[in-house]
């Protein structure tokens, strides 16, 4: 039973993690001390001069534990052997939470992303809902864009400010969700997102870049909204509709 409960406390620390590569990324994550890090990750093969030196400083400044790896074994670790520059860092996101949270929430507005892939829009996103009415953002890993320095820069250091819930496929956890309003957002949508008057838990998603939501999350939806438009537009770009909704809600 001890053993049982250590795996799950060990199991719920580790979904927090979050990998990011490169070295100027880091240098910046260790300059952060508002940024809980677990470990460092460094490839055997680095010459310490130049920015590796001032990595391995900032690191013993702060009482990191640093792991040397081959340069194969690293790039398992960062995802990204193109990348990564012989360096990635494991930084811990309380922020950060297995989707299946969310089942125990009595309220909430929630943004929910089916298949956003560039992660220049996803830190858009996630800085518009953090800095509106949104309570939390759904992040499938299935077809979407991966927490990565891109998308800690677009998001501009509010990627820690806002709840994100990760599931594996979107649909999975739409399924689960009980007594709550769930919205597509579709130019071909009949209803206005202005005559909706949303009460207890709802969740807004916002569909691919160019193909919108799927069919499978769309059965999934109770409603389908579009945003009125004028002059011949046909549509924004994602991240500028997820902060139309993130402050009208």
């Amino acid at each position: 039973m001890q053993d049982s409960q250590e795996y799950k406390d060990k199991k719920k620390f580790f979904e927090k993690i979050i990998t990011l590569y490169g070295r100027n990324v880091v240098i910046e994550v260790l300059q952060d001390t508002s940024v809980e890090i677990h470990k460092l990750h460094m490839a055997d093969s680095n010459k310490t001069d130049g920015n590796i030196k001032e990595i391995l400083a900032l690191a013993q400044k702060r009482d990191i534990e640093i792991s040397y790896h081959t340069k194969s074994a690293l790039s398992r670790i960062s995802k990204n052997a193109k990348q990564d520059q012989g360096v990635c860092i494991d930084i811990i996101s309380q922020s950060y939470s297995n989707a299946t949270a969310i089942l125990e929430l009595n309220s909430y507005r929630l943004l929910a992303l089916d298949g956003i892939q560039n992660p220049q829009n996803l830190g858009m996103i996630i800085r518009s809902c953090a800095a509106g009415n949104i309570d939390g953002l759904i992040l499938p890993k299935k077809n979407s864009a991966k927490i990565s320095p891109l998308v800690i820069k677009a998001s501009a250091g509010t990627l820690f400010k806002l709840p994100i819930y990760f599931c594996d496929a979107l649909e999975d956890v739409l399924a689960k969700v009980k007594d709550t309003q769930i919205y597509s957002l579709s130019s071909h949508a009949k209803q206005s997102i202005y005559d909706v008057k949303p009460t207890g838990r709802s969740i807004y998603v916002l569909g691919n870049e160019s193909e919108g939501v799927s069919k499978e999350v769309e059965d999934l939806c109770n409603e389908s909204l579009q945003i009125p438009m004028k002059r011949g537009v046909e549509s924004l770009n994602v991240a500028v509709t997820a902060s139309l909704i993130a402050f009208m809600l």
